[in-house]
C-alpha cells in the first residue's frame, strides 16, 4: 500500500500537462484580441490627407544669410500663434480652433525655410489651410521687412493631396497584435504562479481506519 501511494504522489497534477500551455494561451490570446482592435479602428476611421506649403527668408541688401536663417525659425513658430491664424481663418474658410489642431510648421536649422503643413479628412480643406497660413504668415512678416531686412518669399504652394498620410488598417492591425502581446506578456508577469511542487507539496489523504465489520470480516 506505500509503493501505491508513493507512485500516486509523484504522478504529475494537472498543472505538469497544461502550466505550460496556459501562459502561451494567454499571450495568443491578447495578440489576436489586439488585432483585430487595431484592424477594426483602421477600417472604421476616416482616413487623413496632408498639405504643405514652403516659404523662404530671403536677407535684402541691408542684411545677411545668418540673419535670414534666424527669422526663419521665428517665423516657423509665429505661424500658428493667434494673430496670423486670424487672418488665415478668412481664407480658409475655418475656425481658429480647427486651424490650431491641424496645422504644423518644420523649420530647418541649414535652410532659411518654412514647411506649413494642415491635415484635415478632406483633402481639399488640408491644402487651403496650409496655403491661407502661409499667406497670413507672409503678409505679417514682409510688413516689418523694412525694419527687419528680410522678406519671406512663397516657394510653393500646398497642392491636393490624392494619397492619404494616416495609417492603413494593415498598420493599425500590426500596431494592434504587438501591443495586445505585450499587455498579454505583461498579465503573465503578474499573474500568481503555480507550480506542481505546490500541487505536491499538499498533504496527501490517508485513509481512515477499517471498520470493526471489515477487520471482523478479515479474522
Amino acid at each position: 500500500m506505500t509503493d501505491n501511494h508513493a507512485r500516486l504522489h509523484r504522478q504529475p497534477g494537472p498543472l505538469g500537462r497544461t502550466g505550460i500551455l496556459r501562459p502561451w494561451s494567454l499571450l495568443a490570446a491578447g495578440a489576436l484580441a489586439g488585432g483585430l482592435v487595431g484592424g477594426t479602428y483602421g477600417t472604421l476611421k476616416d482616413p487623413t490627407y496632408t498639405a504643405t506649403s514652403y516659404v523662404v527668408a530671403v536677407p535684402t541688401s541691408k542684411s545677411d544669410p545668418a540673419s535670414a536663417l534666424g527669422f526663419a525659425q521665428a517665423y516657423g513658430r509665429a505661424a500658428t500663434q493667434l494673430a496670423v491664424l486670424g487672418d488665415a481663418q478668412t481664407w480658409a474658410r475655418v475656425p481658429v480652433p480647427t486651424l490650431r489642431r491641424s496645422v504644423r510648421t518644420v523649420t530647418s536649422p541649414d535652410a532659411p525655410m518654412v514647411a506649413v503643413s494642415a491635415t484635415s479628412p478632406r483633402p481639399g480643406l488640408a491644402a487651403d489651410m496650409a496655403n491661407a497660413v502661409t499667406r497670413a504668415l507672409t503678409r505679417h512678416a514682409n510688413a516689418t521687412k523694412n525694419t527687419t531686412h528680410v522678406e519671406l518669399v512663397l516657394f510653393s504652394r500646398a497642392v491636393r493631396p490624392t494619397d492619404p498620410t494616416s495609417a492603413s488598417p494593415v498598420v493599425t492591425a500590426l500596431v494592434g497584435t504587438s501591443a495586445g502581446g505585450l499587455l498579454g506578456g505583461l498579465a503573465l508577469l503578474v499573474r500568481p504562479r503555480r507550480t506542481e511542487d505546490d500541487h505536491l507539496s499538499r498533504p496527501a489523504s490517508v485513509p481512515g481506519p477499517a471498520s470493526a465489520a471489515d477487520v471482523h470480516g478479515q479474522r
